[in-house]
């Protein structure tokens, strides 16, 4: 499917210039700008909330000025009553301000336990399917500082090593798309100004004071802990050196995949020789864990219990046939074979 570029001009409408001569508004967008190198179509996600609202401002002037092709999806998940009248009025909102955006439904029954989680697969595999559509690989998300820091400390109480406390990044790779957080180390309060600036309006989630969810629970936890002296700039910086170090741990993955796999592609299989599992655990763990999610096709990573197990059983020789993560693994003389489950 091609696409029209509704961008043709680089002109900024003055209702958008306006607010973007704000001096507090420029020097969001200066900061925005610096952190995205887009040189072809891309894709926002838009929600409602001050954040996304955002977003979709500064993207806006962002693919005006770069005479790029930018599509708005709102994804309607239809959990609560007033979802479907609330995205179209964001839509109406958004229209305008000559942003053009579509809705994404999310059909079918829902969950009754994990409802966030998996709203949030949902929302991905609808993007992720829309984009498809028109070869669209970068996707913006509304990510941002507050957000790094709740990712923080969920993972904090879950149990996470380093790649999990670290796992909300400025780019993330799943299913072929870059999922792209440009706002990342921009913070909420901003937002919700150019929010309120641009649009005289933001969804307010009933969700974010319900604190039978997690993230709720840990957002009044960290904002308790600012009464207590939390050090936001420390915890930034914090999470930032756990980042190097994360990196430093990638480099050997990939250098693992790279050097002891290899990929047939016109059958879509992962062998793996023996030196696969001669290097440090936690390198085998993450390049098990991405050769899982190639083949298997899968956003998210197999749970760590499992993971553990199946390379364990691979190491003491006690592995000839086992399914995860969508997975068929399978042991060939002193290599090990991963094709996709029919």
């Amino acid at each position: 499917m091609s696409l029209r570029n509704s961008n043709a001009t680089n002109k900024i409408p003055k209702l958008l210039s306006e607010n973007l001569n704000n001096k507090r508004i420029s020097k969001v967008y200066k900061k925005f700008e610096d952190s995205l190198d887009l040189n072809r179509s891309f894709a926002v996600a838009v929600s409602g909330g001050p954040d996304s609202l955002a977003l979709a401002f500064l993207s806006k002037i962002y693919a005006i000025k770069k005479n790029l092709i930018c599509k708005f999806y709102i994804v309607d998940h239809k959990l609560r009553l007033e979802s479907t009248k609330e995205a179209k009025f964001v839509s109406n909102l958004l229209k305008k301000n000559f942003i053009m955006s579509e809705i994404l439904t999310w059909r079918g029954k829902k969950p009754v336990k994990s409802i966030q989680s998996i709203a949030r697969l949902n929302r991905y595999e609808l993007l992720f399917k829309k984009c498809n559509q028109f070869k669209i690989n970068d996707i913006l998300m509304g990510h941002h500082e507050d957000d790094l820091f709740e990712n923080f400390f969920i993972r904090l109480l879950r149990g996470s090593g380093l790649k999990g406390l670290t796992s909300l990044d400025t780019k993330t790779i799943a299913k072929k798309k870059n999922i792209l957080r440009p706002l990342i180390d921009t913070n909420k309060d901003d937002l919700i100004f150019i929010s309120k600036k641009v649009f005289n309006f933001y969804v307010k989630d009933p969700t974010n004071h319900d604190e039978k969810y997690q993230r709720t629970r840990v957002r009044k936890l960290i904002k308790d802990l600012e009464k207590d002296g939390l050090d936001r700039i420390k915890l930034k910086k914090t999470i930032k050196n756990l980042k190097n170090a994360n990196k430093v741990i990638e480099f050997y993955v990939e250098k693992n995949l790279r050097e002891n796999s290899f990929f047939f592609k016109n059958k879509n299989r992962l062998l793996l020789n023996s030196d696969f599992f001669l290097q440090p655990q936690e390198v085998i763990f993450r390049a098990f864990s991405e050769s899982l999610k190639l083949i298997g096709e899968k956003y998210y990573s197999v749970r760590g219990k499992k993971l553990d197990k199946i390379i364990c059983e691979i190491e003491n020789n006690r592995l000839n046939r086992a399914t995860l993560g969508g997975c068929i693994i399978e042991r060939v003389n002193q290599s090990i074979i991963i094709s996709k489950e029919p």
